[in-house]
Order: structure tokens, then C-alpha cells, then sequence
């Protein structure tokens, strides 16, 4: 069994360790389920990359699969839950997964994704839908004994954005991977998290995301957490105040809903519990920043990073307010380097392409592709997250725009070529490019620029049509009609110069 969740039935037996909004497990029966998910899964042939993946929105039950799938030896999928049927097919698919746990959302599509992905197996929770194994059922048939832990711990496959119309898989990176020769040495890596200082740990944002499924993680440091739902500001600060919650990962799209509830709201709820909330997903404007700091106290840490290297630098609220705007200095084993196009470093103050050196000589590896995981580095070990930036004297690094196509919405990364792909199929464009445009909430949105084939249609029409075809969150928020995209005689376009009249006023 798993040695940490049967120490803490013994030593905290009436502790709630997980809760959501319907129901909460104390020490005892996570130990219980966890053994169950890693034996039952062990009943399966998982196939040479041992892959299972969870389809499902944030419950109990999402963390009890993920982490019993790493228990198991298993390499947990995260799938985001808006993805359409033939989206989740494709990840399944290129990742050889051979078991799928999905919820009520997310059961439908998970069936007809499973059905074109030839994956045997699906198991679900709070779904009635047929052709499914229920997820009570399936745990009560499987073994309660102490599950196997000598099996080597395999890391998260994650998938992002394609830039080229296709998602990207890549392993969770070593500096987010505990390691350890066996599960049961991975465990007890786990367990020590040094964020177990830090209290309850409260699950903000979807756990298809790394900082999220930490929670997950961290029950194996002994740390109860606390699984919010779809995002909700009050919600938010009354869990809290209830659950006397001491850490947590936000984006700055969190913050600026928390900054936009009336006073009367924010004062009603005390956050004094707060000791560390890690601050991810994209740079947070200054004012934002400042605001929650006034608010909140000094317990943010920013992390800038990418799945595909974990944390490259960080900053404290201290050293923030020293260098307001700073996305902090680097971390080891990474080095932060600012280079002119042609690939010379530049001194302290000067603006140019953002890329770090890895020690470990890793940088990014994308998963069954070495072109792509090639093209993100200028020499081996040195990538680049697609950032303009400058650096100062002592280090800290400043995020000043971006030369990679890529948009951050809400913390989550969005590459144009997927709604490029599918709006230049529309027999209304003749031409279309998806830049990303100011949003005062989500702090940047994507807009497509198209070019008409003949009389321009209704452009409110043309972005439901993307609808019908691609996860919402993908597709353009807006449409305008151009004449020109500005594309030069190798057919390239300089996004950077369509980007710049929509951010000139930005703040």
C-alpha cells in the first residue's frame, strides 16, 4: 500500500486529505483507492509505454486516477476537457494509450475518442451513459492489497498547442519529476515537497495542467488538498477562508476576477492562511500584480517556464516590488540569455530573443518528434520559449514581447496554426492569419485577420462555423476583414507587425 497514505490513516485518521464540491476522503480511503486504481490498472496490458490517460474535469476522482496511474507505474495523459472527440483521438493515438478515464462532461466524446483511437478500455465517474465501466464498480472489483511499487515511476505525458495544426507531447520534464528507481522511491521523493510546510493546498486551475495536478502529487508529502471546480472569484476566497488553505497555483487571469469583486466581497473573507501562492502561465501586468501583493500580502512566487522545462526563473513578491515586471532570474540547472537574430549575446539593457541554456544539455524534447524538438533550440541544450526580453545587471529578466506565434489566454497556450488550419477551409477566405490582441481579463485573446474570397461574409457566422470544427477555446473571439496580411515573396508573415497596431495602447 502506499507507505504515506497508510502512516497518515494511523497518525490523522479524522483528516479530510482531498475534497471537492461533493465529496471529501479521509487518509484511510485514499489509501485504500489508490491501491485499488494501481492494481486494477496493473490488470491491463498497458502496453511498452505503459500509457493511461484522464479525460475529466476537476473532482476527487481525477486526482485518485492520475496519481493512482503513477502508483501503478503508469505514464498519466492529462487531456484537456474541452477538446473535441477527433482532438482526444489524436493525443490517444500518438501516445499509445491503452485505458481512458473520463467524467459525465466528457463520457461522449471520450467514447467516440476511444472508438477511433482503438483504446479497449474506458472507466468513468458520475456518468450514466452505456459503454463505459463505472468507476465504483470497477474499484470494488479490484484488489485492496498493497499495490506493487517496484516498478520504475514514469512522468506525465503532456500535450500543448500545435504550432503547426497538430498538439505536442513531451514528457514532465526532471525538473518537475521527482525520480527515483521505483515508485516506492518516487513516493518517497514525493513526500519531501518542501511546499508541505506550507499547509492545505487549494486546486485552482484544471488539472490538465502541471501546476494543478501538483495537488495530486502532494498527497504523498502528507498535504490535504482542496479541488475547486470551474473558476468562481467568491467561491474562491470563501474556500479559502474555510479550508484555512495555505498554498496554491494561480494564473493572472485568477487574479484580475479575485481584484474584480466588489470590496464588500473581498473584505468579507479572511486570507490570512495564505504562505505561498505560485504565480504561472503568463507574465501578470504590473498594476495586477501590485494590487494582489497590497491585497494578499507577499506570498506570491512567480514561476516562468513551459511544460516542456518546468520553472526557468523565479521571483518572490520581495524581490518583485524591487524589480517590478520581472519574471525573476534563472533557476539551475538553467542560464537565461539575451540574443540578436543572429545569435550573439547582448549586454544588460538590451532587448532581444529570450533563450536559456540547460546544463543537463536536455532543453526541450517533444515527444515522437525530433524536428520539432530541434527547431526549438539554436544549439544543443539552448532553446527558446518564443520571448523577446531584456536582462539587467544582476540577472532578472523582463518580458517585453513575443516572436513565436504562440498566445497566452488565461494562462493557457494557443497557437494560431490550429484555427489557420481549420478558417482557410471556410469558402469565404481566401487568406487568414490568428494574432493575439489586448483582452482586459484574460489578458490577451485571439483575433483572425482574414482576407475575403469575394463579398466578405458575416464574420459572427464564419466563428461559429470554426466553432462546429475546433474546441472553442482555440477558435478567434473576433474576425475583421482585411485586404492584406502583408505576406512577403516566400509567403511568410510578420505577425509581429500585424500584432503591433492592437497593442500600441495596451497597458
Amino acid at each position: 500500500m502506499p507507505a504515506f497514505a497508510a502512516n497518515l490513516a494511523v497518525a490523522r485518521p479524522e483528516e479530510v486529505a482531498i475534497r471537492d464540491d461533493v465529496r471529501e476522503m479521509r487518509w484511510a480511503e485514499v489509501d485504500d483507492t489508490l491501491n485499488r486504481v494501481a492494481n486494477g490498472l496493473n490488470t491491463y496490458d498497458l502496453g511498452e509505454r505503459r500509457r493511461v490517460a484522464v479525460f475529466a474535469e476537476n473532482a476527487v476522482e481525477t486526482a485518485m486516477a492520475n496519481l493512482g496511474g503513477l502508483i501503478a507505474g503508469a505514464s498519466v495523459v492529462p487531456v484537456n476537457f474541452h477538446l473535441t472527440a477527433e482532438e482526444v483521438a489524436y493525443i490517444l493515438e500518438d501516445a499509445d494509450v491503452r485505458v481512458l478515464f473520463a467524467d459525465a462532461r466528457t463520457l461522449e466524446r471520450a467514447l467516440v475518442a476511444a472508438q477511433l483511437a482503438r483504446v479497449p478500455t474506458v472507466i468513468s465517474w458520475h456518468a450514466a451513459e452505456a459503454g463505459s465501466e463505472p468507476w465504483e464498480a470497477w474499484l470494488a472489483g479490484q484488489s485492496a492489497q498493497p499495490a506493487d511499487e517496484s516498478r520504475p515511476p514514469r512522468p506525465n505525458l503532456l500535450y500543448t498547442s500545435g504550432t503547426t495544426g497538430r498538439p505536442k507531447g513531451t514528457e514532465l520534464p526532471p525538473t518537475m519529476f521527482a525520480g527515483g528507481a521505483t515508485v516506492a522511491e518516487h513516493l518517497a521523493n514525493l513526500g519531501q515537497d518542501p511546499r508541505a510546510a506550507n499547509g492545505v493546498h487549494m486546486v485552482v486551475g484544471p488539472m490538465y495542467h502541471t501546476g494543478p495536478l501538483s495537488g495530486a502529487r502532494l498527497l504523498a508529502a502528507g498535504v490535504s488538498s482542496v479541488i475547486l471546480g470551474r473558476f468562481d472569484a467568491e467561491k474562491t476566497l470563501a474556500a479559502i477562508e474555510r479550508y484555512r488553505v495555505g498554498n496554491s497555483v494561480m494564473v493572472p487571469t485568477h487574479f484580475v476576477r479575485l481584484l474584480a469583486l466588489p470590496d464588500s466581497v473581498k473584505q468579507r473573507y479572511d486570507v490570512s492562511s495564505l504562505i505561498s501562492i505560485a504565480h504561472t502561465g503568463a507574465k501578470c501586468p504590473v498594476d495586477v500584480k501590485k494590487a494582489m501583493i497590497d491585497w494578499w500580502g507577499p506570498v506570491f512566487v512567480d514561476a516562468y517556464g513551459a511544460s516542456e522545462v518546468g520553472t526557468t526563473c523565479s521571483i518572490s513578491s520581495e524581490e518583485w516590488l524591487q524589480h517590478p515586471g520581472s519574471v525573476g532570474r534563472a533557476l539551475p540547472p538553467f542560464t537565461a540569455m539575451i540574443l540578436d537574430e543572429a545569435g550573439n549575446e547582448l549586454p544588460p539593457g538590451e532587448e532581444g530573443r529570450l533563450y536559456f541554456r540547460d546544463a543537463t544539455g536536455r532543453g526541450v524534447v517533444y515527444h515522437n518528434d525530433a524536428e520539432k524538438s530541434a527547431a526549438a533550440h539554436i544549439a544543443p541544450g539552448v532553446f527558446t520559449l518564443g520571448e523577446i526580453a531584456y536582462m539587467n545587471a544582476e540577472g532578472f529578466v523582463f518580458i517585453t514581447d513575443r516572436f513565436s506565434d504562440m498566445v497566452v489566454s488565461g494562462g493557457v497556450n494557443l497557437y494560431p496554426a490550429e484555427a489557420e488550419q481549420v478558417l482557410i477551409e471556410h469558402p469565404g477566405i481566401l487568406d487568414v492569419a490568428c494574432i493575439g490582441v489586448p483582452h482586459p481579463e484574460m489578458g490577451e485573446e485571439l483575433k483572425a485577420l482574414a482576407i475575403a474570397h469575394g463579398e466578405p461574409t458575416d464574420a459572427a457566422a464564419v466563428l461559429n462555423w470554426c466553432r462546429e470544427r475546433l474546441s472553442h477555446y482555440k477558435c478567434p473571439r473576433s474576425l475583421e476583414w482585411v485586404d492584406d496580411l502583408g505576406r512577403n515573396t516566400m509567403g511568410k508573415i510578420n505577425k509581429r507587425k500585424l500584432r503591433a497596431p492592437y497593442w500600441e495602447n495596451a497597458g
